[in-house]
């Protein structure tokens, strides 16, 4: 019984994404626009969104969400930031625990790396086992140049 609430708890964990949370200074904080614990590809890296068609074709891409029969999901999209840059960010693939992105404490861009600090949680373990490619996009001003990305973990 424990276990299949433990299983029924993760299914929902992974269904509920993460809405956009808006920072008073973009030069220090990026926008984080959606974060998901599935759709991601298995390894990891990132792209750049270039346009509001290729942002919601990124996002309903990789987005998971369970339908009933005839009707249409009911998927609310962020608005496209005008004036940024758009990345799409792949974590890989984990067998246990929950890695979606929640909050994006800074930003910065060194030697064309764009260092993306997120606070470093405890995944649950094996707690929760179930394959999951989590991803998020976020925001950044539009004058970073960068040639890769790299998370940092902090606490």
């Amino acid at each position: 019984m424990k276990g299949l609430l433990i299983f029924c708890s993760a299914i929902v964990m992974s269904c509920t994404s993460t809405t956009a949370q808006k920072s008073s200074d973009m030069q220090k904080h990026g926008e984080l626009l959606v974060s998901e614990s599935q759709g991601g590809m298995d390894k990891t890296g990132f792209k750049i969104i270039k346009n509001e068609q290729e942002f919601r074709t990124a996002i309903k891409g990789n987005n998971f969400t369970i339908v009933e029969a005839g009707k249409e999901p009911d998927v609310h999209y962020p608005e496209f930031p005008k004036d940024k840059k758009v990345i799409l960010y792949h974590l890989g693939s984990f067998r246990s625990g929950d890695h979606r992105i929640t909050q994006i404490k800074s930003i910065s861009v060194l030697n064309n790396v764009l260092y993306v600090e997120v606070p470093f949680h405890e995944s649950g373990g094996m707690e929760i086992q179930m394959m999951s490619s989590p991803w998020f996009m976020f925001a950044v001003p539009a004058d970073y140049q960068f040639t890769s990305v790299e998370l940092k973990y902090s606490k």
